[in-house]
């Protein structure tokens, strides 16, 4: 499998003859013979196992998702493991509703009941965050979830997690991959039958009763659940969509549980659909996700829409304006409402820590930190990933010199509570949820409490450009446009001159060293670009504060035009 200098096409005619290559596979492979390009893509490497595992395109190539793929990393996985834990290492997989996650986590399973892993797999789809607060339940030593998040249908991926259900970070990640680097043949995989892993003990399958441990836990964060019992069940109004993916059931029972009773389902996204067929991508950070949703809304008059990504980590938001037009919350605007919300309820109880602590991420707006310190809960930053909030939590967990609050990134992930170690939007969805109608208890719609917000606070505004550069000449351009930046950094931009650059490839700020560049500005206004981790793009992310909206849009506009100039050129 090692690539160092072998040509795309040897490896091609290698996977041809070996006898380890099922037939479905090889008749694949035969398809698409004589093209250059494609057996290139498929094979001028091994798909990258990240500091957040794998993800790629499904089919058959060694830079492709496959069986093969999923066995030799977890074959190193599954080595690391059994090295860390020598009196006996255990894991957990979940998946969602993407094409071949089944085949991927029962082979994953098999791998690792091979090389002597007790394995507990979740006998159907189930969210990514359930996948951490099983492995913290069943204490296990591990945890893999098959998922691709929100990618195009022709994606899967594979996320591995640590003992405590937080994605393992890059000291670890680094272990992990130089394992899989050792796995030089299909060889040598080691594998047992499902038989046989079933009758050893080493599979076992994880039904409904984690999926109750997992809500019970969740809803008794609510903040107001005996308002909404009292008085909101019946007129509050909500709809709600799992885009084809894992939230369905367990938002549902969730909102049920606290007490809401309108819940409106938008029937042709219910069901899992590995082709997400009524969208362009089943992504809640994109307006055209929620086209259906918006169309049911506004038959039942809806308070707020809520929707789920594929693997239902990420929550997306829409609530009325003042003309009564649907509007969608970006990541940040839900952010900060969600901190306004729990850390206000907080201290009008004398419920709020003196040591409470928010996370975000690098790229998330300040408006929620802003907020945070505004009722005294301090405010930290890592590096883009949920993967580095839980390290975070886990951390607060050992020294006590915080008390976790929330945790939020840009990209609509949220997380209140300690139980799980990463994004969840089953919580999210309940919060998000619970802070319309207790508002609406006292007069109020999300919207006016985000420009109650906005007079208070200042007119934060944000926005996320990114281009997507695919295959081996879009990592050399992406290499390219970081190289520039980097290199040639602008003394001004937008004609306001640039105040600090921080290059986190250095390890900046305690953090661990990542290939990302923000440029702060004189102005308080700041701009970033990183390359995606988990999928074939360059992201710029932007944001401005003005004194009052018009002036904020202006800002943004005139920034965003001016820095996505030089990157397209």
């Amino acid at each position: 499998m090692t690539q160092l200098i072998r040509k795309a096409a040897d490896i091609y005619k290698e996977w041809l003859l070996d006898e380890l290559i099922d037939d479905t596979t090889k008749q694949e492979l035969r398809s698409i013979e004589g093209q250059e390009k494609e057996i290139e893509d498929r094979f001028y490497r091994d798909l990258e196992f990240g500091t957040g595992g794998l993800r790629g395109v499904v089919g058959a190539g060694t830079n492709r998702m496959n069986i093969y793929t999923v066995g030799r990393a977890t074959q190193g996985f599954a080595e690391y493991l059994t090295q860390r834990h020598p009196e006996g290492a255990s894991a957990v997989i979940a998946y969602d509703s993407r094409n071949f996650s089944p085949e991927f986590s029962l082979e994953a399973a098999l791998v690792l009941a091979g090389n002597g892993v007790k394995t507990y797999v979740f006998e159907s789809l189930r969210p990514t965050p359930e996948l951490s607060f099983a492995v913290r339940e069943l204490k296990a030593s591990a945890g893999i979830v098959v998922t691709a998040s929100h990618n195009p249908p022709e994606y899967n991926g594979y996320k591995v997690y640590g003992e405590d259900g937080c994605q393992l970070v890059p000291e670890f990640a680094e272990q992990v991959i130089s394992r899989i680097k050792g796995v030089d043949s299909l060889g040598s995989i080691v594998k047992l039958s499902r038989e046989e892993a079933e009758s050893r003990g080493l599979l076992v399958w994880i039904g409904e009763e984690m999926d109750e441990k997992y809500i019970r836990t969740i809803t008794a964060l609510s903040r107001n659940k005996q308002l909404i019992q009292d008085r909101m069940n019946k007129e509050f109004q909500i709809v709600f969509s799992p885009l084809h993916g894992t939230g369905n059931k367990p938002v549902r029972a969730a909102l049920k549980e606290i007490g809401f009773t309108n819940v409106h389902i938008v029937a042709e996204q219910e069901q899992p659909d590995s082709m997400f067929s009524t969208v362009k991508s089943p992504n809640p950070e994109e307006r055209e996700a929620f086209t259906l949703a918006i169309e049911l809304a506004e038959k039942v008059d809806a308070d707020i829409i809520i929707g789920t990504d594929p693997d239902a980590d990420r929550m997306g938001a829409v609530v009325k304006d003042p003309n009564g037009r649907y509007f969608v919350l970006s990541g940040n605007q839900s952010g900060a409402i969600m901190v306004h919300y729990l850390l206000s309820s907080m201290k009008e109880r004398g419920e709020l820590p003196s040591n409470g602590a928010v996370i975000k991420t690098i790229v998330t707006s300040e408006m929620g930190a802003t907020i945070a310190r505004h009722y005294g809960a301090a405010v930290l930053n890592t590096l883009t990933g949920f993967k580095y909030i839980g390290e975070k939590m886990t951390e607060f967990e050992a020294t006590k010199e915080y008390q976790f609050l929330f945790g939020y990134e840009e990209s609509y992930g949220y997380l209140a509570g300690t139980y799980a170690r990463d994004k969840d939007a089953i919580i999210a969805s309940m919060l998000i949820c619970e802070a319309a109608a207790y508002y609406k208890a006292h007069g109020k719609t999300l919207y006016d409490v985000l420009q109650e917000l906005y007079q208070q606070f200042g007119y934060f505004l944000e926005s996320l450009e990114s281009r997507t550069l695919k295959g081996k000449d879009g990592v050399e351009k992406i290499q390219s446009i970081m190289s520039d930046w980097r290199n040639n950094p602008p003394a001004d931009i937008a004609g306001i001159k640039v105040a600090e650059v921080l290059d986190y490839a250095l390890g900046l700020e305690g953090l661990p060293k990542e290939n990302v560049l923000k440029f702060k500005l004189t102005d308080g206004s700041w701009f970033c670009l990183r390359p995606s981790g988990t999928e074939p793009k360059i992201k710029v992310y932007f944001a401005v504060k003005g004194d009052s909206g018009e002036q904020a849009e202006v800002s943004l506009r005139q920034l965003t035009e001016a820095v996505m100039s030089r990157v397209d050129s």
